[in-house]
């Protein structure tokens, strides 16, 4: 049989509308249902799918005697593992804190000495750094074993720490010996780039390494030789670090969005791959970019540019926001024809970074940039135009108000790595669960949507967050994922470092907030590196710190004494000992007074 054409869907159609009429149903409920559905919907991707509540955090009311009084006991933590060092290790380079021996790793040349000048002197250790100063008075530079002095080590730790003490006393010894380990380093530099080789052998006075160098060794020394030159008046020490900066001006960045990838060819000076990091074998390069214009008194206008061009990728490409708990990450990345590939590994060195953002945010004008004769969207220009997109994003917001926030959220996840734990320590390396199955949300497209939504609540990823309380040992595997999943993360190196990233942030964002909190979170670092690393002669590196069971390991870093606790005890203390306008740290934590060049150091060296 035949039917005229669509009779047999207005008769279906039909018997539904009637059906629909018999249950009190009609057109207008359907019509109203539906437009509230969409109105859900519209609502869904506009606000909740972007929406990142906060917890209510409070703390307690400290008094300032109550600070002083941990700042002391930071102290006594310093006290604690110098005198282990003296005893079991002094004059060789670190102590091995579980066995009471010693190691010489960097040279023999009492690296924990040197390293922890500075700390004793704002410590007021007189006795501690009058003995010290014995190791400094009697090294030899030119021992036959130092056959292959690590460049990148010996300039950050030694050089650094007597170029610190010197401008914190101006003691004459210290800048002499300062000069003469400067220039017996200065062989690594005779490439065809100039920059450095990984090593220098002390007694030819020559240098080896391959010449592909990570970015890390080839630029962490620009700080300390425009300082040592400063100080002595060598236009040569001055050279050095000024080639690295006409190096990186001349590199082509724009495959790479204007960062500098990890590495490099020391011959051409051309980058030689497309990892694009924060975390081990780059920090230290980016961060002297903003802290070289800084120590110069603001006058190294190529040092800022390429400041705002590598933060400006970071926060462009290789920020995230995990897909629970809403955790603001920063990860490295891969550029391949297909586009940006994240690892979504956060690694415990790169949480400098929430510092360095804080730093800039605090002493940049962010927000007019005009006043440095910068312009911020023409710094792209040389840029493929997606990346040119992405400047004038962010120049959309109120720069410093971003960088800040970033800063913000980025740290309260380096802090949150270590409440996570059952031991309150950091692992060295976690992976967030992010991408595949989980959505992977980058933070400025959440930024976007925060605004596009009206603002509600803090920026995503920065409101505060309460640490995670799940079963710390999960009894199978399906119990550990669904753990895992929770907590927005896997623990891919559960070794605790005595590293110092986390609380160099929170010191910064301290003095650069005033707000209690980072202080309350460094105290609850300080009271797990008591709990799990002390030993009856120093503090120790910690493994399996994801778990109730953790073990010490046969390892005491100089940087502890360097960094750490010197972080901890300036975080604690009243008064600002080292005013972030006045001083700048080098990546080993000696701070470096401000200067500027004379119009007569100009002139003969060639800087503006």
């Amino acid at each position: 049989m035949n039917f005229p054409a669509g009779l047999l869907g207005n008769n279906v159609a039909a018997k539904a509308s009637s059906s629909l009429r018999r249950r009190g149903v009609s057109i207008r409920h359907i019509a109203f249902a539906f437009a509230l559905s969409i109105a859900l919907l519209t609502l869904y991707f506009n606000y909740f799918r972007y929406s990142f509540p906060a917890d209510v955090m409070h703390y307690a009311p400290v008094t300032p005697e109550v600070w002083t009084e941990r700042s002391f006991q930071v102290r006594d933590a310093f006290l604690h593992a110098y005198h282990g060092y003296e005893r079991f290790a002094f004059p060789n380079d670190e102590l091995r804190p579980l066995s009471n021996t010693s190691i010489n790793n960097f040279n023999g040349w009492a690296v924990t000495a040197v390293d922890s000048l500075d700390t004793m002197h704002m410590m007021g250790l007189e006795q501690e750094y009058k003995r010290a100063m014995t190791a400094v008075h009697n090294t030899n530079f030119s021992l036959p074993t130092n056959t292959r002095v690590p460049f990148f080590e010996t300039v950050i730790r030694q050089l650094g720490g007597l170029l610190s003490a010197y401008a914190l006393t101006n003691d004459d010894i210290l800048r002499t010996r300062a000069d003469e380990l400067g220039t017996i380093l200065a062989p690594a530099f005779r490439t065809a780039s100039g920059f450095p080789k990984y090593g220098v052998n002390t007694v030819r006075g020559t240098s080896d390494g391959p010449l592909l160098g990570s970015l890390a060794e080839i630029a962490s020394y620009q700080m300390e030789y425009a300082y040592l030159g400063k100080i002595t008046g060598k236009k040569e020490h001055v050279d050095r670090a000024t080639t690295a900066t006409r190096n990186f001006v001349n590199a082509d960045l724009c495959e790479h969005g204007g960062m500098y990838p990890m590495f490099w060819n020391i011959s051409s000076g051309q980058a030689k791959d497309s990892h694009l990091s924060v975390g081990a074998a780059s920090d230290s390069a980016h961060e002297y970019t903003l802290k070289q214009y800084l120590m110069t008194a603001r006058t190294d206008k190529p040092n800022l540019e390429m400041y705002l061009r590598f933060t400006t990728h970071v926060l462009n490409n290789l920020m995230y926001i995990s897909p629970n708990r809403h955790l603001l990450y920063v990860t490295d990345s891969k550029l391949y024809r297909t586009g940006n590939r994240p690892t979504h590994n956060l690694e415990h060195l790169s949480c400098f970074f929430p510092g360095l953002l804080a730093l800039g945010a605090h002493t940049l004008p962010l927000n007019n940039l005009e006043e440095v004769g910068l312009n911020f969207t023409a710094l792209a220009d040389d840029l493929l135009p997606k990346q040119q997109l992405g400047y004038e994003e962010l120049a959309s917001f109120d720069l410093k108000d971003l960088h800040l926030w970033a800063a913000e959220g980025l740290a309260q996840t380096c802090y949150l790595t270590y409440a996570d734990q059952p031991t309150g320590l950091g692992p060295d390396v976690i992976t967030m669960i992010s991408g595949s199955a989980r959505s992977e949300i980058l933070w400025m497209d959440a930024m976007q949507e925060w605004r596009t939504s009206g603002r509600r609540g803090p920026p995503p990823g920065v409101g505060d967050k309460r640490p995670w309380v799940g079963d710390g040992t999960p009894r199978n595997a399906r119990e550990r994922e669904m753990a895992y999943a929770m907590r927005d993360y896997y623990v891919k190196n559960a070794d605790y470092q005595l590293r110092p990233e986390t609380i160099e942030s929170l010191y910064i964002l301290y003095r650069v907030t005033g707000d209690v909190k980072w202080r309350h979170r460094g105290w609850d670092i300080f009271q797990a590196i008591e709990r799990e690393a002390k030993t009856p002669s120093g503090y120790a590196n910690v493994n399996k710190v994801d778990t109730y069971d953790p073990q010490q390991l046969d390892v005491m870093p100089s940087f502890f004494l360097a960094e750490t606790l010197k972080y901890l005890y300036l975080l604690f203390r009243e008064d600002d000992l080292v005013p972030l306008d006045k001083w700048v740290f080098n990546t080993e934590a000696h701070p470096f007074p401000v200067f500027e060049w004379t119009e007569k150091e100009k002139e003969a060296y060639g800087v503006s």
